[in-house]
């Protein structure tokens, strides 16, 4: 397959940081690519799964369960296709793969990935956002910085906000 098909990141965020992404990005399903790193669709990875120079990509459609997850964890990253920003299936695969089956490496968000969505994506498990084309580093740096405090448990912080209080002036 030519490299000319791969995508590359224009702006990745990992950790709250731009970073230059190494991870060209392949969304043809039939043909592995010269070029590594390379994030590749689920079946052609499960194929090649020994290559530690390949990484998977899933649907927001993927149905995660046990054994796709002990597959999973094999894996060096793992990005979570966004079709459509209004698509959040992509936010419950997160969670699950970190929660559930406790995915310590990379997921990483690609495709319909805009600043609005990416403070909530990191919530969930996200630790590397490739955003779309047209949205700038400065507006998503500022938006990741947007919220200071979280009242819900997620992936980042485990506790509610009233537990944190209460812990925090020895009433728990």
């Amino acid at each position: 397959m030519p490299d000319s098909q791969l995508e590359q990141a224009q702006t990745l965020i990992k950790m709250g940081q731009p970073e230059q992404d190494e991870w060209a990005l392949s969304r043809v399903e039939e043909a592995l690519p010269n070029r590594r790193p390379v994030i590749v669709p689920l079946a052609l990875w499960q194929a090649h799964r020994e290559d530690q120079e390949l990484a998977p990509w899933l649907p927001s459609d993927t149905e995660l369960g046990p054994e796709l997850a002990e597959e999973l964890a094999q894996a060096p990253l793992i990005a979570i296709d966004f079709p459509a920003f209004t698509d959040g299936r992509g936010y419950s695969l997160a969670r699950l793969l970190r929660e559930r089956y406790g995915f310590g490496a990379e997921i990483r968000a690609i495709g319909d990935v805009l600043v609005d969505q990416l403070y909530y994506m990191t919530r969930c498990g996200f630790d590397a956002l490739a955003l779309r084309e047209d949205q700038h580093l400065d507006d998503a740096m500022r938006a990741l910085g947007a919220f200071s405090v979280s009242y819900q448990p997620a992936v980042d912080v485990k506790e509610a906000l009233f537990e944190r209080r209460l812990r925090e002036n020895g009433d728990a």
